[in-house]
């Protein structure tokens, strides 16, 4: 063999080796995974966790106040940019938004992350909310608003974290109670006398809705103002001899005349103390700006009455609050986003409060630092909501407030025997407390 040969198979021969040596040709010698190197091989849900983009999937119900779409679709896709891995997908939901959100929670497509204005015990039940106590360490928890809490909370588990808090209460004239001579109502009996004299035939005395009941919500107010609860101890509490007086305190005002009807717009809207059509409305927080607008400083707020000096006036705490799904293939990752969300993003809380509608954090600190809220009437509203502020249970449902409240109604509207309805409220909502204890 000649040198120009030996040369060419010599180089043949290495660049064979380095095919091999790179290429893979498998070896029979490579050492057993340690137990260490076994658990952290990657397995095929990690790299769906880890490598895949993760998608969540938001509902919200369709809110009416302008720039909220906009808004929760900014805060989504600001958490998607600085999450690598995780995109957030916002779903506006129009009309019966319980209802689809029930169907949906049926199925395996359910949404991720979904509002709720408070915990079914019936959702609880089914598995279809994950608890979120390890989202709230102990100094997290004692700046939320346990009126807020309340509403979420079964046998010690969060089931929800509150996202903005509603109160309700009266809204008044000042210059008309001043030209009448009195101060504001600290009873029932003080709140009907005030109506009565407020009542000028051209200006009524107070609006509460054209049902001249007001909303559910009174119902409630009336009943803890009168020194009773719904249900205590898996028990209806509310048919005791101090809210039966209530009862047909509330009777007697409905029946004064010197209620607003046929009112424009219903309870919820603040035209007819904004047009002079009332002197007192029992409306929320959310109608602060425009009731300020309209009258200025010739405006005050007060609870709803104690039935007398022995108990104490209340003012109703609504809520909107976030939930994460359960049998969502990602909880972890929903539950950071809330927990980013709602917790942690003081600024975005603040935005969504009082940007766009007008509303209080739950979070204390959140509300403290808010500049909407530091003066006027904002601040006394959010002063007598965490002295008098009170809410449900999860132990209360929609059939028991159907029960009470068409009860209450039969009295007030129709004059019905305040005994016999009562009672018959109570055997309905003791039967569903009986269901929901089994």
């Amino acid at each position: 063999m000649n040198n120009k040969m030996t040369r060419q198979l010599t180089l043949l021969l290495l660049l064979l080796a380095l095919l091999v040596g790179c290429g893979g040709a498998e070896t029979t010698d490579a050492p057993e995974p340690t137990e260490a190197s076994a658990s952290t091989e990657t397995t095929t849900e990690d790299v769906v966790e880890s490598e895949d983009d993760i998608v969540l999937t938001h509902w919200y119900h369709q809110y009416g106040e302008e720039g909220t779409f906009e808004a929760v679709q900014r805060y989504a896709a600001e958490y998607s940019a600085q999450t690598p891995g995780v995109t957030v997908n916002v779903e506006w939901i129009p009309g019966d938004y319980n209802g689809a959100l029930n169907a949906a929670l049926l199925t395996e497509g359910g949404p991720d992350v979904f509002e709720v204005q408070s915990v079914d015990l019936a959702r609880v039940s089914a598995g279809q909310l994950e608890p979120l106590n390890d989202l709230f360490s102990d100094e997290v928890l004692a700046d939320f608003s346990s009126t807020a809490l309340e509403i979420v909370t079964v046998d010690d588990s969060i089931y929800s974290v509150p996202m903005i808090i509603d109160p309700q209460l009266f809204y008044y004239r000042k210059s008309a109670l001043d030209e009448a001579g009195l101060s504001e109502p600290t009873t029932i009996d003080e709140l009907i006398a005030t109506a009565a004299a407020l009542d000028s035939g051209r200006v009524k005395g107070l609006y509460l809705g054209n049902d001249q009941i007001g909303p559910p919500w009174v119902t409630y107010v009336s009943t803890y103002a009168a020194g009773a609860e719904l249900t205590e101890n898996g028990s209806a509490a509310f048919n005791t001899a101090t809210n039966m007086t209530m009862l047909e305190k509330r009777r007697e005002l409905a029946q004064s005349g010197n209620l607003l009807v046929g009112a424009p717009t219903d309870w919820w809207d603040p035209t007819a103390i904004n047009d002079g059509l009332a002197n007192m409305q029992w409306i929320g927080l959310w109608a602060a700006p425009a009731i300020i607008a309209a009258h200025g400083d010739d405006i005050g707020v007060f609870p709803w009455p104690a039935l007398d000096a022995e108990n104490e006036p209340v003012v109703w705490v609504g809520s909107w609050n976030q939930s994460v799904n359960a049998n969502s293939p990602h909880k972890d990752a929903a539950k950071a986003y809330v927990s980013w969300l709602w917790i942690e993003n003081t600024e975005i809380q603040q935005d969504w409060a009082l940007s766009y509608g007008f509303h209080i954090p739950p979070r204390a600190s959140a509300a403290a630092s808010a500049e909407q809220l530091q003066d006027g009437i904002p601040s006394e509203i959010v002063a007598l909501t965490e002295q008098y502020g009170r809410s449900i249970t999860p132990m209360w449902t929609g059939a028991m407030q159907s029960a009470l409240r068409d009860a209450q109604a039969e009295v007030i509207i129709n004059g019905g025997d305040s005994t016999e309805q009562m009672n018959s409220a109570e055997q309905t909502v003791q039967s569903e407390l009986d269901s929901l204890n089994n």
